[in-house]
């Protein structure tokens, strides 16, 4: 079975959640970013939240100036990131959904009821020369949907699928998984580019490895914990090492 190589994107939102913390510009995510590219990862990702919680504006300038390797931003569909993101104009867009009380992104995109609202974005964003993405449930109406809005690339949520497996929920594990399997083999048909991310460790990233559809894990809060005990180089290379061991063991060749 051959497939696309699978790339790793390295997000480092929370390398600038702890700089905020106290204030001030260290820890740099520019440097963050620049170490994971050493390391091997292939892409770096950055979510600019309304409330600038973690990555702000010069982040994003700063990423873009200074890596080698493509920037997906990481954005809610409005009006002032639309405007962000056409001035900066990095490699992709992930269109994600977002709430000011949530901890993190909580689920997908609603395609399917938004539909409207996000055509005219992904059209705009597309006519700049930026790759969009969809940040969605494993569901083929949204699927479907995202492919209606023109969206080439959908990204799949697989925080449901990695929470059952945290609280050791095997039965609910193995549905999630299915679901995401399933999803995966829809978007291919479909024409769409698939992605995954959320929730990920090296053991999900391993497993997940082994779907040949899906061509891209984007992984951040994971690694930048484990930076904290093993080094942030340790951590992505170790994630690049268990996505290739998940290849391998499912039988996928580049």
């Amino acid at each position: 079975m051959t497939a696309p190589k699978l790339r790793l994107g390295v997000n480092i939102d929370h390398v600038a959640t702890v700089r905020n913390a106290r204030g001030g510009a260290l820890p740099d995510p520019t440097r963050a970013a620049l170490m994971a590219i050493e390391a091997g990862a292939d892409g770096i990702t950055a979510h600019l939240r309304e409330d600038r919680r973690h990555i702000r504006d010069d982040d994003m300038a700063r990423l873009k100036a200074a890596i080698s390797k493509p920037l997906n931003f990481e954005m809610a569909a409005t009006e002032q990131m639309l405007d962000i993101a056409l001035r900066i104009k990095p490699r992709a867009v992930c269109l994600v959904p977002e709430k000011r009380t949530e901890r993190t992104t909580e689920g997908g995109l609603d395609v399917v009821g938004g539909h409207n609202h996000l055509a005219p974005f992904v059209s705009e964003l597309t006519r700049a020369g930026i790759r969009v993405s969809m940040f969605i449930e494993a569901a083929g109406e949204a699927l479907e949907a995202s492919k209606s809005v023109g969206a080439p690339v959908v990204e799949l949520h697989t925080g449901a699928w990695c929470h059952a497996r945290e609280i050791g929920d095997a039965a609910l594990a193995e549905r999630e998984f299915e679901r995401i399997r399933a999803a995966a083999a829809t978007a291919r048909a479909l024409g769409l580019e698939c992605h995954a991310g959320h929730g990920l460790d090296f053991d999900t990233a391993r497993q997940i490895s082994g779907l040949p559809e899906i061509v891209e894990l984007n992984i951040g809060h994971f690694l930048v914990g484990e930076a904290v005990f093993i080094g942030l180089d340790a951590a992505v290379r170790r994630m690049r090492a268990a996505m290739d061991e998940g290849r391998r063991a499912a039988g996928v060749k580049a």
